[in-house]
């Protein structure tokens, strides 16, 4: 695992290890099941302080990119899983949302299909 933080950066130092983690995890360069530095050892390589970097692990945890298995430590969990589990997710609330506005079905699908469009041609 490779993590490199940036002191000029306009991001935290605790996000620039919670998206690095989450990318490196998403991506296959973390295989799932692999087990993480201790909070002190990571903080110690990277010369963070401690809460900083459980901070970033807590977030992930949240996430559900990582799993914490009590004294046996910090793995990486099926990252593609829990992004499918967020989306689903947010899809919920959203068509949830979008009925209580009195949108049809058709409206709603329409309006979530430009939102996509829209957010992967931007970036």
């Amino acid at each position: 695992m490779t993590l490199k933080i940036r002191i000029d950066d306009s991001a935290a130092p605790y996000e620039q290890v919670r998206a690095q983690i989450s990318e490196q995890a998403r991506g296959g360069t973390l295989p799932v099941g692999y087990k993480l530095p201790t909070v002190r050892g990571l903080a110690e390589e990277l010369g963070l302080a401690a809460n900083t970097v459980a901070k970033a692990y807590r977030a992930l945890e949240a996430d559900g990119v990582i799993e914490t298995r009590g004294r046996n430590g910090t793995f990486v969990a099926s990252a593609r899983d829990a992004a499918s589990r967020e989306a689903a997710g947010a899809a919920q609330v959203y068509a949830e949302r979008v009925r209580r506005l009195g949108l049809s079905e058709d409206a709603a699908l329409a309006a979530a299909r430009d939102a996509v469009r829209a957010a992967y041609s931007a970036g």
